[in-house]
């Protein structure tokens, strides 16, 4: 296991956050590098935590809640990135320039992966993958239909094959649509 991830995991609790899962990179990245004979952590760049906070969708909420993290879990050593779900609409059409929806959870953000064998999470004894773990294990890239930007996609892709070369694109199938 990676044990930035086992460390941020023993201290869930502490975080004490609404909805929360650690999830994506650090998670699907990880069972990469071990397929790969590599180090579970090599060259993972962040590990996010989402939470859902419909309440207060403010960015000074947000990185309050940030600098919290931060104190908790700074002596690990890895860089924890922490977003609200429930904010999610107000930010991604400026920053990627597409739409988003208004989520109704952080399962909903999750679900919204571009790559649907990225969609995975964990928290300590759960574990959500809305399109199962099979992909992520087969070394398959599947486009989400439910975030299809073709162009997004095709940039994630290309980040995973140079790191993992042997990962294979997959056509999207109606049935993976939640």
């Amino acid at each position: 296991m990676n044990p930035a991830i086992r460390a941020i995991l023993s201290r869930w609790k502490s975080l004490d956050l609404p909805g929360s899962w650690l999830v994506a990179g650090c998670l699907f990245q990880t069972v990469w590098n071990i397929q790969a004979g590599r180090v579970p952590g090599a060259s993972i760049k962040d590990y996010d935590i989402f939470y859902f906070d419909p309440d207060d969708l403010s960015e000074s909420s947000e990185a309050q809640v940030q600098k919290n993290a931060q104190f908790l879990l700074g002596d690990i050593g890895v860089t924890v990135e922490v977003a609200n779900q429930a904010r999610v609409h107000l930010w991604y059409p400026r920053h990627f320039g597409q739409p988003y929806p208004v989520l109704t959870s952080s399962e909903d953000g999750i679900g919204r992966f571009l790559v649907l064998e990225t969609c995975v999470a964990v928290r300590p004894n759960d574990c959500f993958a809305p399109y199962g773990l099979y992909g992520l294990y087969q070394g398959t890239l599947t486009p989400n239909p439910l975030t299809p930007h073709a162009h997004l996609f095709s940039q994630k892709v290309s980040s995973y094959r140079q790191r993992w070369d042997w990962l294979k694109v997959q056509e999207a199938r109606a049935n993976h649509v939640a």
